[in-house]
C-alpha cells in the first residue's frame, strides 16, 4: 500500500464552488480505476473547521504502484491537474497499516491528517530499534482509533526522505474527531474501487 497526496492552496477569496462542481462531475471517473484502492476528494475550505485556507487536496490509497505512476506521470490522470492548476508536488508515503472500521459502508463525509515529524533521538537508545518502537505504538493507537463507530478507513504511513509519519482517517460523520489531527477536511466524493484490496492491519 503506498499513500499519495497533493494539496493545491488557492486564493483567500477563491469561490470553493468551482471545486464542488468540478468534482461532482468529474468525481466518478477513478471509480472503476485498477490498482486504486481509494481516493477522498478532500477540500479544506478557509474558516471552516479551522482552516486557514482554501484548498483542494485529494487523498489516495494505492494498492499497486505501477497504476499510481501511471496516473502521475503516463497520462493516467493527473495531467489534468496540471492543465487547470499547474504542477503540484506530490507527497507519498509508505503504507505501514490500514484497517476498516466500523462505518465503511457508510458513505464518508469528512477526513482528518495527522502529519508529525519522526523525532531524530527515535534512534538514540543504542539498539537502531528505537524507532520501530515508535511506529509500533503508532500501529496501535490507529488499531484502537479505527474501533471509533465513525472510522471508514484509517492508515499509517510513513515518509522516509522527510521522517515523517501520517495517519489519515477517513469518516464517515461530517466532523472528524480526531484530537490529534493536524487538518480537517471535508470529503466530497470518494472513489474506492479496491478498498476491499486494501491491506488489514499492519503490513509485516
Amino acid at each position: 500500500m503506498y499513500a499519495k497526496q497533493y494539496e493545491i492552496t488557492l486564493p483567500a477569496d477563491y469561490d470553493m464552488k468551482i471545486i464542488r462542481k468540478r468534482v461532482a462531475e468529474g468525481g466518478h471517473v477513478l471509480d472503476d480505476r485498477a490498482g486504486l484502492g481509494l481516493k477522498a476528494y478532500a477540500i479544506r475550505e478557509r474558516g471552516i473547521d479551522g482552516s486557514p485556507v482554501n484548498q483542494y487536496a485529494p487523498f489516495y490509497l494505492w494498492n499497486d504502484t505501477g497504476a499510481m505512476a501511471h496516473f502521475l506521470v503516463g497520462g493516467g490522470g493527473f495531467q489534468n491537474i496540471v492543465r487547470d492548476f499547474g504542477r503540484p508536488v506530490a507527497r507519498h508515503w509508505a503504507g505501514i497499516a490500514c484497517h476498516a472500521g466500523p462505518a465503511r459502508s457508510a458513505l464518508p463525509k469528512a477526513a482528518s491528517r495527522r502529519l508529525i515529524p519522526i523525532p531524530s533521538d527515535a534512534d538514540l537508545d543504542g539498539t537502531g530499534l528505537g524507532l520501530s518502537a515508535l511506529i509500533e505504538r503508532e500501529v496501535e493507537q490507529l488499531r484502537r482509533l479505527s474501533g471509533h463507530d465513525g472510522v471508514h478507513t484509517a492508515a499509517l504511513a510513513v515518509d522516509p526522505h522527510h521522517w515523517q509519519l501520517l495517519r489519515f482517517v477517513v469518516w464517515a460523520d461530517s466532523s472528524a474527531p480526531d484530537e490529534e489531527a493536524t487538518e480537517r477536511y471535508e470529503v466530497l466524493h470518494l472513489s474506492a474501487p479496491g478498498l476491499g484490496d486494501l491491506p488489514e492491519g499492519q503490513g509485516w
